[in-house]
């Protein structure tokens, strides 16, 4: 598969701090890979989030080494507006990125920046709609909405973009169960529809690990585990790096230790139970 993301060597320490903020990491990432990051707060995630979408260097000085390489483009070489055309970023609270007075108008805003055709724009915006389902919100004044459509809102003026990569910095954070679901479907979907590889920061990883590819943990600046969810979370180590495995996977992590319930792959509530009842009968 092709690569989308590789980040070689990379080290950085912002002026004046004591320590590296990332220490010395390593990640590739083909094409169409969803791809969780989690660690405690102040491992380096954010950090390392901004090296990936050039706000380090370009807007945030410091002590930078190695490199990382967005489609095979070094991102210390490469202008914002290039930037922003192969890698896209949703922020943790949608409301930072959504700016105009109608949900139509802010899905076009990144594309007006760029000076788009106005035929061209009207294309994207119309497919992102459709594609995010809010087309019957696109005359609606973002500030209406509830955080579940503002966050499909900002999701679909990122995707109006075309990016190849598309960053999403804790998500479900201000989101109720539901519509956390709602949203790591709609990645699921989007991957399979459009190709689009994603890299997802994410304290809750109980909905993400069913479909993430892989899982790589943080702490101190540095990567310390990387594998597949169901690795990572049925090794020892996540938890001492204060990677919150979740309670699904802690009561299959037990029984499957007894032979009661398969180890092979994680087990989301419906599918443990119902294992559970056959292995009681």
């Amino acid at each position: 598969m092709t690569e989308i993301l590789k980040i070689d060597g990379l080290s950085f320490k912002y002026p004046d701090s004591p320590r590296k903020a990332v220490s010395d990491f390593d990640l590739e990432i083909p094409e169409g890979e969803i791809v969780a990051l989690a660690g405690p707060s102040g491992c380096g995630k954010s950090t390392l989030l901004r090296t990936v979408n050039g706000l380090i260097p370009h807007m945030y000085s410091g002590d930078y080494s190695g490199d990382v390489l967005v489609a095979g483009t070094s991102v210390k070489g490469s202008s914002m507006r290039d930037l922003a055309q192969n890698v896209g970023f949703l922020f943790q609270n949608p409301e930072n990125q959504i700016f105009m007075f109608s949900v139509e108008r802010d899905v076009a805003f990144g594309l007006e920046n760029l000076g788009v055709p106005r035929a061209e724009m009207r294309k994207r915006v119309d497919e992102a709609i459709d594609l995010l389902g809010i087309s019957s919100l696109a005359q609606r004044a973002p500030h209406e909405l509830s955080d579940g459509q503002k966050q499909r809102v900002a999701l679909a003026g990122v995707l109006a973009m075309r990016p190849r990569l598309v960053i999403l910095d804790e998500p479900m954070s201000l989101l109720d169960p539901k519509t956390a679901s709602e949203l790591v479907e709609l990645v699921e979907k989007l991957r399979k529809e459009l190709g689009t590889t994603f890299v997802v920061v994410e304290h809750r990883l109980d909905l993400l690990v069913k479909h993430a590819d892989r899982l790589v943990v943080m702490s101190s600046g540095r990567k310390v585990i990387e594998g597949s969810p169901r690795e990572v979370l049925f090794g020892d180590e996540a938890e001492s790096y204060g990677v919150s495995v979740p309670a699904v996977t802690k009561v299959q992590r037990m029984l499957a230790d007894d032979g009661a319930v398969p180890r092979d792959r994680l087990m989301s509530p419906p599918e443990l139970a119902t294992a559970v009842r056959g292995a009681l009968r």
